[in-house]
């Protein structure tokens, strides 16, 4: 999303307009303004990126189900480590292929396209890996608690 120019011209104020918010090449000024910039990329990729909201809702679910399933500390760790390393490729993602969408424009390069293949395909080996993760750690128990429910109701 463009930055939007203030509202006050030059002229008016005698001084240059400048964005809102700090010019993107700028250092943050303090740990808040740090953090507040972090937040405005997670809320940007949950409010366009489908995928995003798709691995949280996942990854939000194989917690319940951690919980639920009274894993150990270290195996819901693992799971939690992998669902961070899945939204953590997916916002890499987003951003390199913003990176990309600003540098190419409308026109079309196979290297361009290679980058954001890649990187798409970085996404995918993550999910693959908590896939396997999750159903090493979660579906074991999870049939287990299943059949003794089906014991106890036939």
């Amino acid at each position: 999303m463009p930055q939007q120019l203030s509202t006050q011209s030059s002229s008016q104020s005698g001084k240059v307009a400048k964005p809102d918010r700090e010019l993107a090449w700028q250092v943050a000024s303090s740990l808040t303004s740090s953090f507040r910039y972090a937040w405005a990329g997670l809320s940007y990729a949950f409010q366009t990126q489908r995928n995003f909201r798709i691995h949280l809702v996942v990854g939000t679910l194989a917690i319940a189900l951690s919980f639920y399933l009274q894993l150990s500390r270290i195996e819901v760790a693992v799971i939690g480590l992998t669902i961070g390393a899945v939204l953590t490729m997916e916002l890499l993602n987003t951003a390199l292929e913003s990176v990309v969408d600003l540098t190419v424009k409308q026109t079309y390069h196979e290297l361009a396209k290679t980058a954001k293949d890649c990187a798409a395909g970085a996404v995918l080996v993550s999910a693959f890996a908590a896939i396997l993760v999750a159903g090493s750690l979660i579906l074991p128990p999870l049939v287990e608690r299943l059949h003794q429910i089906t014991q106890a109701h036939g």
